[in-house]
């Protein structure tokens, strides 16, 4: 039993100085667009480099996406009884972006082998013989300099999508995304919006290292004037990808690696999903779980395990990692008065520690026990199969940290 613990610690909370209600405040209500004359492009071709890119591998059979039997998924995402089309989340994604291309010419992608290769999973196959170099900008192994063209691209007007080959290779692009993205709008006085989609793989796949395992979400959350957003079905995969493009918000779309084979059926007709709610996945009214990504999906087989137990637990995808959606989690913290938190983030500073200190700010009195929180291990991720898995949280802990939290 002593491994089912690795991962379970309850957090003690702490409040920074407007940790939570400033973010709402921060972000410019969207306006209407106005562009006129012809938006100029540099191309750099690199058609003869070496690729490099690490290809995902197929592991759609790891994950269980309907685990829970007794109580129906009464999401607003669930669709498998109406009429649609199946999709794997890479298709989903792919097929908001181009239907938001179709739609907006202003809408314009970019980064590192984003054309005529088709990204390095393939999220933009076939939009640059579609569109043409000038809409689907392949660019240099340059961070840095690409995402600054997307953001200088919104300010004249362009609504870019930057793509990072892996999210952990945006580090080399932090300064463009905090002081120019994130500020802009407030240091021009309003003179400028940045309607920009920062996107791409993340998360910790399987044995692709410490450097291809990085959960940036940890490292943007501080960022003034961003929107976070984490997609986790196919459905809410092209929703929320529709949204961001038309937000007049930089939005950063964390995507995780292992979840682009996930298949699901979507409607035909057209839908976006708000960039600022979270989904019930599965109401109970023992616990409330929070999660996001990847890890909804863990908590899923977990609750398979406790509804045979006797537990009832509440779901919640809460999806908008920045500003979170306090009122659909006070709701649910006001019925249950319990609060597990499950992310693949890291443990210090992650995303379940701010959300940890906005329940206690705004919620403390309807909690019949501490907060507890499941993150990954404080340390970089190892290359090994089974010691990768030691740092991630895992069904197992998260029964125990429900059983714990009930008694």
């Amino acid at each position: 039993m002593a491994t089912v613990f690795q991962g379970l610690a309850v957090r003690t909370p702490f409040s920074p100085p407007n940790a939570l209600d400033s973010n709402k405040s921060l972000l410019h209500p969207p306006r209407s667009l106005s562009v006129s004359g012809k938006a100029g492009l540099f191309i750099v071709r690199s058609e003869g480099r070496t690729n490099h890119v690490l290809r995902p591998r197929s592991r759609s059979d790891q994950f269980i996406t309907t685990a829970v039997a007794t109580k129906a998924d009464s999401s607003s995402a669930s669709t498998a009884s109406k009429p649609g089309h199946e999709l794997l989340l890479f298709e989903a994604l792919r097929e908001g972006l181009e239907e938001e291309m179709d739609r907006d010419p202003c809408v314009c992608v970019m980064g590192e082998d984003v054309g005529h290769y088709g990204g390095s999973y393939k999220v933009t196959k076939g939009l640059a013989t579609k569109y043409g170099d000038l809409r689907v900008l392949d660019t240099p192994i340059a961070e840095n300099s690409f995402t600054g063209m997307g953001i200088g691209a919104a300010m004249t007007g362009l609504r870019p999508i930057v793509e990072g080959m892996n999210m952990g290779f945006l580090l080399l692009a932090f300064n463009q995304i905090s002081n120019n993205c994130g500020m802009l709008h407030y240091t021009s006085g309003g003179q400028f919006k940045i309607p920009i989609v920062i996107r791409g793989p993340g998360g910790v796949g399987r044995q692709l290292g410490a450097e291809h395992s990085q959960r940036l979400e940890s490292y943007f959350q501080s960022i003034p004037g961003i929107q976070m957003v984490a997609c986790s079905t196919p459905y809410n995969a092209k929703g929320l990808m529709k949204a961001a493009i038309r937000s007049d918000n930089p939005v950063i779309l964390f995507e995780h690696v292992l979840l682009y084979n996930l298949k699901e059926r979507i409607p035909d007709e057209e839908y976006i999903c708000s960039l600022e709610e979270a989904e019930m996945v599965r109401p109970g009214e023992h616990v409330t779980i929070l999660t996001y990504s990847r890890m909804r999906y863990h908590v899923m087989q977990a609750a398979k395990t406790l509804v045979n137990k006797g537990y009832d637990p509440e779901v919640i995808d809460i999806r908008s990692l920045k500003p979170f959606d306090l009122h659909t989690i006070g709701n649910s913290v006001k019925k249950t008065h319990r609060v597990l938190i499950v992310e693949e983030c890291m443990r210090t500073g992650g995303i379940g520690a701010s959300l940890t200190a906005a329940i206690t700010e705004n919620f403390h009195d309807y909690l019949d026990a501490p907060i507890v929180c499941l993150s990954s291990q404080d340390v970089p991720t190892p290359y090994a199969g089974t010691l990768e898995d030691w740092t991630v949280v895992q069904p197992a802990q998260i029964v125990t940290a429900v059983e714990q939290l009930c008694q």
